[in-house]
């Protein structure tokens, strides 16, 4: 993991070492005081030496002021590449969800990456921050004050190292009671997003069933349980302190109980322990050391602490940064897309490997270029997972589908779906002006361009009489325009892109019959080279196109046109009956 997440360190490698170099010239300098200062009470105080005094006390102020210009510019370096570093690790997934195929997308949801690109990360820069800070810090510290406590006398050095395997024995043990926590509340953290994000955007349907009381109540439980696990997690953790610092306590009272029995009393300043020479000042610049390295002990727990709660977080980067695309390019991609004639071979399709049974089951179609097709099928018949397989957003588990009598996988990616224009059946528009949001089909194009792509989608009308017109600001998702204005301007959109196929799933089931019947007549007049396959559920959406495909649970059970079907299938006539009995008089 530590691996794959390095990477995305890139042009801020150089600020975290220099944070680390940095960090060990403080560490050195706050070493040097206490022996410095040991110095200036055994030569200088008690032998009233001033000019001694004065000298290392000049000393001493130098390693001061320089450990902290060492700690300014740790900081500053270290807060560099923090957050460089999480600005490039979002980088580095969202250009990786970018290339996701749905397939990918699929095994992902929406709250999660969310939760994952904002939550996660900043969980990973905090414990990447801290680490090339304090993991240097304090292990340099606690190392370099063990040296020195051992220079002075190797029995304080002795106090001083049984402590360790306590403090490590803890670290253990707690970390292994609270990584599981952690690893629940990620998970709980994406169920919060998902009702936040799904209450946000159904937040209509949620005012017309007054049904506030009953997100909120659902919003409080998973907030609930988010708040329960930390504490639970942090009442584990809070043991940390007390054995951390009883232990610490308790190796400076053994040291001080050692040099002080020696000590008090005699009228020397030096005496002996054990066979070694130990001076007043050495004693207290032990006792230095022991706080320092207790100082050391607590920061390396909070270390431990951020990369207990971090590592989930990791784990989930690295997931997202780690996926493969299911969809790629060919190494000698085709360029360029010949006509819009779509060929289906013995296809067969599932969304995964450990799907019970194909979605799409002996599919085999010839549609010529420039062909009006209609798909007409029952609601989870598979008529949109049919249609997807055409511009490759996803590829097909057995068999062949191939555009201008090249198979789809053949093509470079973009090359095949700028040819490819897809209105899906969830229109969604950004937040932006209409203009901005057409031009998503092309980007270069003319306003005369798109004013003619507006006519066809028969959208020109509600624009004119928009107070800005094509400046008209669209709210996220299009929540300011209606379901019907939403998806003439969504086809506007597709086609700009010229393309040589265009796939309408649905995408007039909100428009009434008049301008539906409009739009159909334009696409007969102004683009009968480009081939178009019409989703619907009303007939007299298809009954004119030049071939139906008429679909069921999967398989494509019937071709024609609206005569030879009502003649001959069964499934077709019984939805046309429906609707005219229905009342659809567009039906007859």
């Amino acid at each position: 993991m530590i691996r794959t997440l390095l990477k995305s360190l890139r042009e801020y490698g150089k600020s975290a070492v220099l944070t680390m170099l940095v960090m060990t010239g403080e560490v050195l300098m706050e070493t040097l005081i206490p022996y410095t200062m040991a110095q200036l009470i055994d030569q200088g105080f008690a032998e009233g030496n001033l000019p001694f005094i004065v000298k290392t006390g000049l000393v001493l102020v130098l390693y001061a002021l320089v450990s902290m210009a060492f700690g300014s510019l740790g900081s500053l370096l270290g807060a560099r590449a923090g957050t460089g570093f999480a600005k490039n690790l979002r980088g580095d997934m969202y250009h990786r969800i970018q290339a996701f195929s749905f397939a990918n997308i699929d095994r992902f949801s929406t709250s999660s990456i969310i939760t994952r690109l904002t939550t996660d990360v900043t969980n990973v820069q905090n414990a990447f921050t801290m680490s090339i800070r304090m993991a240097v810090r304090t292990p340099m510290t606690l190392i370099f004050s063990i040296v020195m406590t051992t220079f002075i006398s190797w029995k304080f050095a002795v106090v001083t190292a049984l402590a360790v395997p306590v403090l490590i024995t803890a670290f253990v043990i707690l970390g292994r009671k609270v990584f599981p926590i952690f690893m629940r509340v990620f998970k709980k953290y994406d169920r919060l997003n998902a009702d936040v994000q799904e209450n946000v955007r159904g937040i209509r349907v949620v005012k017309s069933f007054v049904r506030e009381t009953y997100e909120e109540d659902k919003f409080r439980k998973t907030s609930g349980e988010i708040y329960s696990d930390f504490v639970t997690a942090e009442r584990i953790m809070a043991w940390l302190n007390p054995v951390m610092m009883g232990t610490s306590y308790i190796m400076m009272l053994a040291i001080a109980f050692i040099g002080a029995y020696l000590i008090v009393g005699k009228d020397a300043t030096t005496v002996s322990i054990m066979g070694e020479t130990v001076t007043t000042g050495l004693l207290n610049s032990a006792l230095s050391y022991t706080m320092q390295i207790l100082m050391s002990c607590m920061g390396l727990s909070m270390v431990v602490i951020m990369i207990i709660m971090s590592r989930e977080s990791m784990r989930r980067i690295c997931e997202i940064l780690k996926e493969e695309p299911a969809i790629r390019n060919p190494e000698d991609p085709v360029m360029e897309v010949a006509d819009g004639s779509i060929t289906f071979k013995d296809v067969n399709f599932r969304y995964s490997e450990s799907a019970e049974r194909n979605s799409l089951e002996d599919v085999d179609l010839e549609i010529p270029s420039g062909a009006t097709v209609g798909i007409i099928g029952s609601t989870g018949s598979s008529k949109t997972t049919l249609v997807q397989l055409i511009p490759r957003l996803y590829d097909v588990s057995e068999g062949q589908v191939s555009v201008g009598h090249v198979d789809v996988r053949a093509y470079d990616l973009k090359t095949l779906r700028d040819a490819v224009s897809m209105v899906l059946q969830k229109n969604l528009l950004f937040a932006g002006t209409i203009r901005e949001n057409l031009r998503w089909g092309n980007e270069h194009a003319t306003d005369e361009e798109i004013r003619e792509a507006c006519r066809l989608a028969a959208c020109d009308e509600f624009i004119a009489n928009m107070p800005d017109g094509y400046d008209t600001f669209i709210e996220q998702g299009g929540s300011n325009v209606s379901g019907g204005q939403r998806q003439r301007l969504c086809i506007a959109r597709a086609l700009l892109k010229k393309p040589k196929v265009l796939i309408l799933d649905d995408s007039t089931s909100a428009v009434d019959t008049a301008t539906d019947a409009r739009i159909r007549k334009s696409f007969r007049e102004v683009i009968p080279e480009t081939t178009k396959l019409i989703i619907a559920q009303r007939i007299a959406s298809v009954r004119e196109a030049d071939m139906i495909i008429v679909m069921d649970n999967g398989r494509v059970i019937d071709v024609g046109d609206h005569d030879a079907l009502m003649g001959r299938c069964a499934v077709y006539r019984e939805v046309y009956d429906s609707q005219v009995k229905g009342g659809d008089g567009d039906a007859a």
